[in-house]
């Protein structure tokens, strides 16, 4: 039987239709915008002033805290200036505006397409050159690499877990990604495996990627200690505490991290920008997005500069369809609805899925029936119909001692509801508050 967690979930449709998409480049545009902040943790403080030439793989943001994690260019060319601008989640951010000139590398990157398997670094040595190339998980959560490869004091890791389950409906780009990338992949794995001291690595990958799986057991024979585990379908598979539970049966106790069991997850995105920041000093500067929807011309899998717009990459897929009703950045269960798709590509961005109009309205909420669905599928055994009770009254006491800050949202509760009643949404707000009453209490 093959494995999966214990706790809840759901099986959506998957709708990949982009799968097997050959990873394609896309034309950089006369211009692109920089974010300072793609990641969680402290923006960047811009080390360049307007009028100032880059290169790709200039140093353009400097992280300002440990908590952070630095930003380069893209491109190669003039800093037109540096000014706000609107990024996925709809607010403004400081951005470094480049207009594009040539295409100039730094001379430190190897872009060579020899595969380097050789490290002879020390693990403090790897943890340095991930900070500086400003790594960040690339599955959404953009938590930055170093901080989660630092175990705390007290902790130590005991596995290293690679997350290539990819478990959100529509999106491809790490499948695809494994598909292109597995030496590297591979490599990278051995390489962060070097950094954390860890003698054993799991790949685990759901079983709806069968070519992907056969791949990586074929070719994890070369490398000690790394093995790979077939996955049961299951949503959301891809969650850190589900995936372990999945691969080692530790469950996480509630407000605790994963090293509290000894494990570290990252994604096969991230392994593979790791592989490239310590093997080639290229720092993060692009990923594969995968652009998708049911009215798609041709859905695809592209291989985009951070700060490229979203509009660009929509083009590259045929157009926005007329029948367009919504964009979210990222997949139906846990991506968010964008205001604009002239936001740029941030280190963040896996997926522009498009919806049509018909299948983009809300539909009417309606009275809950207590059938309980929203906790049966709940994936950290919540109540999730109590927690957005509790949040449209405010009642913030009883919503922390419920857990509304371990809700992971992964959506589940909102695609299982009869009544169409919002649950998520409330919980985000919800979580939201106690998370700033908890702050506030602490200081």
């Amino acid at each position: 039987m093959l494995k999966t967690f214990r706790i809840g979930g759901i099986h959506p449709k998957e709708k990949k239709i982009s799968a097997g998409k050959a990873i394609q480049p896309i034309v950089i545009p006369d211009q692109v915008i920089i974010p300072l902040s793609q990641h969680i943790g402290a923006p960047c403080q811009p080390v360049v002033k307007k009028g100032d030439n880059v290169k790709v793989g200039t140093l353009i943001g400097k992280s300002v805290g440990f908590v952070s994690a630095n930003i380069h260019s893209p491109v190669s060319g003039t800093v037109l200036k540096i000014d706000k601008s609107l990024d996925a989640s709809g607010y403004k951010r400081d951005s470094v505006f480049i207009k594009v000139e040539g295409d100039e590398w730094e001379a430190s990157v190897d872009r060579s397409p020899d595969l380097k398997r050789a490290c002879d670094l020390a693990p403090g040595e790897i943890l340095n050159k991930i900070a500086t190339a400003g790594i960040v998980g690339m599955g959404g959560a953009t938590f930055p690499s170093h901080v989660k490869l630092t175990p705390p004091p007290g902790t130590k890791a005991e596995i290293l877990i690679i997350n290539g389950v990819e478990c959100e409906p529509w999106l491809t780009s790490d499948h695809q990604l494994m598909m292109e990338k597995s030496d590297e992949i591979l490599v990278g794995t051995t390489i962060v495996m070097k950094a954390l001291n860890v003698q054993k690595a799991v790949i685990g990958i759901e079983n709806n990627k069968q070519d992907a799986i056969r791949l990586f057991t074929q070719k994890a024979k070369e490398y000690d200690g790394v093995t790979v585990q077939p996955l049961k379908v299951q949503y959301p598979q891809g969650g850190e505490k589900q995936l372990i539970d999945a691969l080692t049966g530790r469950q996480i106790p509630s407000g605790a991290l994963p090293i509290s069991v000894g494990a570290v997850v990252q994604n096969v995105g991230t392994i593979f920008a790791i592989y490239e920041a310590v093997q080639k000093n290229k720092p993060l500067i692009e990923r594969v997005v995968t652009v998708t929807g049911k009215e798609v011309k041709q859905p695809c899998n592209i291989l985009s500069r951070v700060g490229i717009p979203l509009n660009k990459l929509i083009d590259v897929a045929g157009g926005l369809p007329e029948t367009t009703g919504k964009v979210v950045s990222g997949g139906p269960m846990m991506g968010k609805a964008l205001a604009s798709i002239n936001i740029p590509v941030s280190k963040g961005t896996s997926g522009i899925l498009i919806i049509p109009t018909l299948e983009a309205k809300r539909k009417t909420m309606k009275d809950c029936i207590r059938c309980a669905r929203c906790v049966s599928v709940c994936p950290m055994g919540l109540n999730p119909t109590l927690l957005m009770n509790l949040t449209e009254y405010e009642v913030w006491d009883r919503a922390e001692k419920e857990h509304i800050i371990d809700c992971i949202e992964c959506g589940s509760c909102s695609y299982t509801c009869p009544a169409d009643r919002p649950l998520l949404d409330y919980i985000r707000l919800g979580k939201g508050k106690v998370n700033g009453i908890i702050r506030a209490r602490k200081n």
